[in-house]
């Protein structure tokens, strides 16, 4: 008998943070809700940052998901835009973490290739087909619509409590 889990994804970003939940019953997943956590572009960093921190604590306290998937930040040339970039994506693991939630994290690219079937998908593709496999869910945002694809990819993707059981036997 499988149980419903609630699975949150986060696409980090400091000035958007998009976020989504699914349910996942088996083979079965469905849309729960999405959005997009802002911050003021105005303000300096710090508070910027406590602003997607308290955001995505809403989020969770709302939403109570039992597992988080996050982006990995792709390296760009702006080296100042990464390093901001990966402070937002700190919040992004460490909410879900403060939470009591287990964290993973996938490659841009394989959340493309999972939801869309190529690693090299546009965000239109990526709306579409989350539309597709969820005919219910609604976004708000391209981010809100690329966390929903993170959600997606860690249901296809995610390791099992039984299933890290008999891994870590089988290491033995």
């Amino acid at each position: 008998m499988a149980f419903p889990i609630r699975i949150l994804g986060i696409d980090p970003g400091l000035r958007r943070t998009g976020w989504g939940v699914i349910v996942v019953e088996g083979n079965r997943m469905t849309f729960a809700a999405s959005g997009t956590v802002l911050s003021d572009n105005r303000l300096p960093l710090s508070d910027r940052l406590r602003q997607l921190h308290d955001g995505l604590q809403e989020v969770i306290g709302q939403q109570t998901p039992d597992e988080a998937a996050v982006e990995l930040t792709f390296v760009n040339k702006d080296a100042g835009a990464t390093l901001k970039l990966g402070q937002a994506r700190g919040i992004a693991l460490l909410v879900p973490a403060l939470n009591g939630l287990g964290v993973s994290e996938y490659a841009p690219n394989l959340v493309k290739k999972t939801v869309v079937g190529t690693g090299h998908a546009e965000k239109d593709q990526i709306r579409m087909m989350v539309k597709v496999l969820m005919p219910k869910a609604t976004f708000n945002s391209d981010d809100a619509a690329d966390a929903l694809a993170i959600a997606i990819c860690h249901a296809q993707h995610r390791v099992t409590p039984a299933a890290a059981r008999i891994a870590e036997k089988l290491a033995r």
